[in-house]
Formats: C-alpha cells, structure tokens, sequence
C-alpha cells in the first residue's frame, strides 16, 4: 500500500490534478437494464463490468475509482489501465496523462494508492474529482518514471504466472474428478441426509476481543478455508462442544447475496490451521455456515467437496437456494436432500491421495506467490521514495 507518507522525499511531489486531464465529462452511465452487450469493454470502479455495443474512449487511459472502489483495502486495487475502444461509467474517474507523466508510471503510483484521506461519506466513500485532484504523487524524470514501471511491470508479470499456475491447479483437481467419477450421473447415489451424521448451525454470537476463533462466510472460500482473516468470539462451554470442528467438518455458506456463493463449502483441516499458526482443537463456526459432521465409511469429505463445487453440484445447490430480502439461502432440509454419488471407497481414497499431491503444488505456489507479494511491494516503496 503507497501513502502520502511512504513516498519520502527523493522526489518532487505534485498534486494528480497537475498532472493529468480528468476526462469525467464524456464519461455516461447506462443501467444494466438499457445496456446492450457488445465487442466492447463496459468499465466501472473495479474494473470491467461487462460489455455494450458502442465506445466513448478509444486511447491509452487510467480509471481512478470514485466511488464503490476498494478504499479500505486498497492493495485489491484502487486503478488500473485501459485502452482501445472502451466505455466508462460515472463510478470511475477517466485520467489521461499529460506529456511529462508515463501512463504504465502512474498507474503504478496510484494503483495501491490509500485514498482514504481524501474520500468523503460515510456509508458509501466517494473519491470527487477535487478530491483526487489534490492527492500528492512523485514526479521524477520520464525517464526514471518508464523505469520504475518497468521495473514493476516485470515483478507483475512474476506474480502472474504464480496465479496463473494456481488455476491451472484448481483445474486439474476438477479434471482428476471427471476423469475417475465423470459427472456423477452414473453412480448409484444417496441423499446427504442419508450420509450425514448431523447437520448444525453455527454460532450467532457476536464476535469480541475474547473467544475462541470462528469460521465465517469470508473464511469458505474457493472450496478451501482461507485463515488470513480470523475472529474471535465468545461461547460457553456446552456451545463449544456442539461447535468444535473436527477434522473431515464440511462448513457450506448458508446465504448470500450472490446465488453462486450459496452452498460454496471447504473442508475443516486441523494441520492446514495450525501450518496458520493457529490452534486446531479450538475452531468453532459462526451462524451463516452450517457444519455437515459425514458417517464413515460412505463418502469421503474431499469427494464430496469436490462434487459440489463441480458443475452438477453446483447446479443442485443453485437449484435449492431461496430467495428472501435479496438474499439466497439454503437450509438443512435442502441440503439433505441433495442426491450425493457414493462411488467405491477404493475409487475415492484414490482420489484423495490425487488431491493431497496437487494439493502440495498449490502450496509450494501459494508459498512462492506470498514472497513475490512481499517483493513487489518492497519495490513499489523503494521505488517512489527514489531507492531504485
């Protein structure tokens, strides 16, 4: 993340709106109801929102979100580049460059830009143009400005092939799974209710400074947990023993506002938590997951995980959710009722030990892809404190 106060003093700092056109007034909205798809690129605060069949701009440009971009997380992207013929709505600012400033430069500057001393609002942040026009960047020479992008550009390109890599990964576990199981449609099946020891809801109670660590809907992500973000929150002890997750849990995000994220599960792994540095005899979850607890012996978790977040799977989880104040749901009942294959137990273990290698790989890249963050950011604060 790039702040007022870790550019330093190596160069000399200008407001934005010295060194850039705003291009805000060719910029026009269209409701999603009164766009047509097209050959081109529709952009807003985060980046493409789609496509329409006509273009405003046609050249090299910087978007700057103005509202409804990331401005408490800022290392998720705050800017980024266009070019050829593109349209624009009124959530991003349009920067054009004047002669002195490099393009692929100032989108490095502002891209992880904290803006958050120059939005306004509260309940939704907006960045105006004034705003924006006064936030301080470093202005070396042109050349030095094309060699730190460079420079940047290349680390970028590094972080890229590790992500890459990583889907390439998640790839090849469904492909394993077609390859032993197809779709599922030719084994016999069961209901989940018929292979679950027990369904549970989570916790509802709010999260403190004193508790014990509790899973979240943030936390089922891309069918693995993801630990970077973990909340404490207080339960007595006849809670925590229905609540400890052990190993084999199945955690499946009961609502949401996207129907895609519905039904999305992990599986509970005691040594991936403490490989966190956490403590895995302690995890509880909270009241937007439901735990499913298998019998043994039937279905193994990483089978059935993987089922779900197939094309099949996800089609029955889509196709049981609800609707309510513009938020999809899916209950106990429903999932027990989805028609589970329970293919040889030999064919699943063997699976599993499939996974568990690729399952490897994707740590070694995860590892890899964590140290060139660490790297690219070094360099981005080297770089505009003039240390390159």
């Amino acid at each position: 993340m790039i702040s007022r106060e870790s550019l330093g003093h190596a160069y000399r700092l200008a407001p934005l709106g010295a060194n850039v056109e705003f291009l805000d007034s060719q910029r026009r909205p269209v409701t999603a109801s009164n766009r047509k798809s097209g050959p081109f690129p529709y952009f807003g605060a985060n980046g493409q929102q789609g496509t329409i069949d006509e273009y405003i701009f046609d050249e090299p440009l910087l978007l700057l979100a103005e509202d409804g971009g990331h401005f408490d997380n800022p290392q998720r992207g705050v800017a980024y580049r266009i070019s050829g013929k593109t349209w624009v709505n009124n959530h991003a600012h349009v920067l054009r460059p004047k002669p002195h400033v490099d393009l692929g430069y100032l989108c490095r500057v502002l891209e992880n830009y904290d803006v958050s001393p120059f939005v306004t609002g509260t309940t939704r942040g907006k960045l105006t143009k004034g705003g924006a026009q006064s936030i301080p960047i470093p202005i070396p020479s042109l050349q030095v400005q094309r060699r730190i992008a460079d420079i940047l550009d290349r680390a970028e390109a590094l972080r890229a092939k590790r992500r890459a890599a990583l889907a390439q990964l998640d790839t090849l576990t469904q492909s394993i799974f077609l390859d032993l199981f197809g779709d599922g449609s030719l084994l016999p099946k069961a209901s989940l209710s018929g292979l679950t020891a027990e369904f549970r809801y989570g916790t509802s109670n709010k999260s403190a400074s004193d508790g014990k660590p509790a899973l979240r809907i943030p936390n089922v992500a891309g069918g693995r947990l993801n630990l970077s973000e973990i909340k404490t929150v207080p339960v007595d002890a006849a809670e925590f023993g229905r609540l400890r997750l052990f190993d084999g849990d199945l955690l499946f995000v009961r609502t949401n506002g996207n129907p895609d994220f519905v039904g999305r599960c992990a599986v509970f792994e005691s040594s991936a938590v403490r490989g966190a540095g956490f403590d895995g005899d302690q995890f509880i979850f909270a009241s937007y997951l439901i735990r499913a607890r298998l019998k043994p012996g039937i279905v193994t978790p990483i089978f059935l995980r993987e089922f779900l977040l197939g094309q099949q799977g996800r089609q029955l989880l889509r196709a049981g959710s609800k609707t309510s104040a513009g938020q999809f749901n899916i209950n106990t009942e429903t999932l027990g009722g989805l028609p589970i294959p329970t293919p040889p137990m030999k064919l699943q273990q063997t699976f599993a030990h499939r996974i568990a290698a690729v399952e490897k790989l994707k740590s070694a890249q995860r590892a890899s892809l964590s140290e060139l963050d660490a790297l690219f950011a070094s360099l981005q604060h080297r770089a505009f404190r003039g240390e390159l």
